[in-house]
């Protein structure tokens, strides 16, 4: 049985704001080593699917590096499977832009029947989980379904935030919604089908032809398909799972990563999280330094007197002395100045914090005060001036340096925006 797994990563991810600025959103680093895609691939490698294409489009360059060839996830093969990366093209017929993820298959059928696959797996290249999907194909082949969709369980207060099932006694799909308003139940779709080929090719190419479809494969084919009467099952897992589609489920989630136990065990040698490595040296903890509950990069290096806690270090974060880092997610080479004082921050790589500068408190520290679900967020190579308070909610656009600051501090809700990025001057 041979299975071609279809990774889709080409969405904006525009709630996660300045983090997908200038990338896109399976590229966002997570757990310090890793990206958001590493998770779909090294499923698809540990589940002994090898045959691997993905589908990009909005800012495509950081995933294209970080992908290479696919050494890392033993994915650099020529006549065995690999990983292919697939972007828009032009053709004498069409110039589009890929207009949904059932377009964005659409587009490239050619590339994606070729060599006769058995069963397509597709994938979405932003969530965060670890699943062994043989048993899916052993649900799908056993139920002699057309579509089986993984499906799992969540909080009745956040359904509507997905595609939402309902299921005969057999676990076949009688019902399904995108994103409803008042879900009548807490069954969700987790954005991971398998497809028969003749299936595929036959609802994408009556999808191209619909002229009031939006070209979802949520929103549009699946529900057409439910209204034809087709075999499409609910595949439950109960796996730890999560869309990282906001600030808050992006932060949240690394701070599952602290629980003991963690929602997913990065050292687990049976399930490797592969990923392209930098060659950095070993941390540096300084005497006097204090690191609590805390994930912490190679390169890293913690200043005498600063404390880390609850936080992720990605490589090469320096904190100097007396700085104070709490619930907070620091990128690659961040450097926080002496006597910074930095709670539920997502620092960008490369962003310099100014001694005493206070991220996420109100003016003067203190605790948050009622603003417990506000973070700030500061996008890649900024340089936050010495002496600035950055409210709660407070979010600093990429690129901005220490001149662009006009006060010392930024209240709740402020955006400082680089200009000359945001007009592509």
């Amino acid at each position: 049985m041979k299975t071609r797994a279809i990774i889709l990563a080409g969405g904006e991810g525009s709630r996660l704001g300045i983090l997908t600025s200038r990338r896109t959103k399976p590229a966002v680093p997570f757990a310090g080593n890793y990206r958001i895609i590493d998770f779909a691939l090294s499923n698809c490698v540990n589940s002994g699917i090898f045959d691997v294409m993905i589908i990009a489009q909005y800012r495509p360059q950081s995933l294209i590096e970080h992908i290479g060839a696919g050494g890392p996830w033993d994915l650099d093969r020529d006549f065995t499977g690999g990983v292919r990366i697939f972007t828009p093209y032009k053709t004498r017929q069409r110039n589009n832009w890929f207009l949904g993820t059932a377009d964005a298959v659409q587009q490239n059928i050619p590339f994606i029947k070729s060599g006769s696959p058995d069963l397509y797996l597709l994938l979405s290249g932003d969530h965060i989980y670890t699943m062994d999907y043989e048993p899916m194909i052993t649900f799908h082949l056993d139920h002699h379904a057309d579509v089986t969709m993984a499906t799992q369980r969540v909080a009745i207060q956040d359904a509507s935030r997905f595609g939402v099932v309902r299921v005969n006694d057999d676990y076949r799909i009688n019902s399904f919604i995108e994103k409803p308003a008042h879900p009548a139940t807490n069954l969700v779709n987790m954005g991971v089908y398998l497809f028969n080929p003749e299936v595929l090719n036959s609802v994408m190419e009556a999808d191209r032809k619909n002229k009031t479809s939006t070209h979802d494969i949520g929103k549009d084919i699946i529900p057409e398909m439910i209204n034809q009467g087709a075999r499409i099952f609910a595949y439950p897992y109960s796996g730890y799972w999560v869309d990282v589609g906001t600030i808050k489920s992006f932060w949240q989630a690394h701070m599952d990563l602290l629980k003991n136990p963690p929602s997913i065990d990065l050292n687990n040698r049976s399930w490797i999280i592969h990923t392209r490595t930098e060659e950095r040296g070993p941390v540096r903890i300084f005497q006097g330094a204090q690191v609590e509950n805390s994930l912490v990069s190679d390169g890293c290096v913690i200043g005498s007197g600063a404390r880390i806690l609850n936080s992720i270090l990605s490589p090469g974060v320096i904190i100097q002395p007396g700085a104070v880092v709490e619930e907070s997610i620091l990128l690659t080479d961040v450097v926080v100045g002496a006597g910074a004082q930095i709670k539920k921050a997502i620092l960008d790589k490369r962003v310099k914090i100014g001694e005493n500068a206070l991220i996420g408190m109100p003016q003067g520290g203190g605790p948050q005060g009622g603003n417990e679900d506000l973070f700030v967020t500061v996008g890649k190579n900024t340089e936050i001036p010495p002496g600035t308070t950055l409210q709660p909610g407070a979010t600093i656009d990429s690129e901005v340096s220490a001149t662009d600051f006009t006060g010392h501090l930024v209240k709740s809700g402020e955006f400082i925006k680089n200009w000359s990025i945001n007009n592509d001057l």
